[in-house]
């Protein structure tokens, strides 16, 4: 038997995905409002054109705020620049006026892709500019840092201990032996993983909830635009054949609302886990009913991406 959505598996709850722009943060967001969720959804590029994230594009919060209402849920865009501890107290502020509280905290908050283009992939930390080093380090980590130091607290008080999510790109077992892109990639990469552990055992007496996941290789919108391609046409993009084995935002999406509606998430506190680690357990497919595992595709050095779908 096949898995069905539960449109009310979260109703009730408040989240807030912090850098819900695009990409991974714009599926989880999705996600969260398909299975019922009241969403507020953050980030610095607006309708208005009054903020503006580092990328510079087309998507906006309001834009995601729309697609968690279309999908059932209820979307709330917050402009919000995670760099700015006194933007991010306020947000807190509001949250709590407007709210009351927080069920689930999605820390997605990154923006750092056009400081590690393959031009600098694999180069030594004397040969790369370390302003752009330094900035990816504050895009990626301190920016978590702050979320979670003005966020956590409207999560304590919850019957169930509450939810944290810290996305990163690679799981903890995967990125311990392997090198990724740059020193400064990687320290970002590998220490949001760590986060997730260390704030899970903060939040452990309190029953709360630290995971770190891992998309896969996602077809976000700049990587569709990399690649030439769109949703409807990526199967046939001129691509490596990993790219077989991709997969949607809305996945990693699915897999934090399958945590969230789970009153024994308590059992991967600290852990961290990938898209289709948490596939595996909860039974929820991609949009097109697939289950694709790219972390398995690449660490059993397969040639064959069909069976890893």
């Amino acid at each position: 038997m096949g898995w069905e959505l539960d449109a009310n598996a979260l109703a009730g709850r408040v989240a807030l995905v912090a850098g819900a722009t695009r990409g991974a943060g714009r599926g989880i967001a999705a996600a969260l409002g398909e299975a019922g969720a009241t969403v507020v959804c953050t980030g610095r590029t607006t309708r208005t054109g009054a903020t503006r994230s580092d990328y510079s594009r087309p998507e906006t919060i309001e834009e995601t705020a729309e697609l968690v209402d279309s999908l059932g849920g209820t979307g709330v865009p917050v402009p919000c620049d995670h760099t700015d501890p006194g933007q991010v107290a306020a947000l807190a502020d509001r949250v709590r006026a407007e709210h009351g509280h927080l069920d689930v905290l999605v820390n997605d908050i990154w923006g750092g892709e056009g400081l590690h283009g393959p031009d600098n992939w694999n180069t030594p930390i004397w040969d790369l500019d370390l302003a752009d080093g330094l900035r990816m380090l504050r895009l990626g980590l301190e920016t978590h840092l702050i979320t979670s130091h003005h966020l956590l607290p409207l999560l304590l008080d919850r019957p169930d201990g509450g939810l944290l999510v810290e996305v990163t790109d690679g799981t903890a077992d995967y990125n311990a032996t392997r090198y990724r892109i740059s020193v400064f990639y990687d320290l970002v990469k590998v220490g949001v993983n760590r986060l997730a552990f260390s704030q899970g055992h903060e939040l452990a007496p309190r029953n709360g909830t630290a995971v770190a996941i891992t998309p896969g290789w996602l077809r976000s919108e700049m990587m569709l635009e990399a690649f030439r391609t769109t949703e409807d046409g990526w199967q046939s993009a001129d691509a490596p054949p990993g790219f077989a084995v991709s997969e949607t935002p809305r996945y990693v999406g699915r897999a934090v609302a399958a945590l969230a509606a789970d009153p024994d998430r308590r059992r991967w506190n600290q852990q961290s886990v990938s898209s289709a680690d948490l596939a595996r357990a909860y039974g929820f497919t991609d949009v097109d009913g697939s289950r694709p595992d790219f972390w398995r595709y690449e660490l059993d050095g397969a040639t064959d991406p069909a069976s890893y779908r």
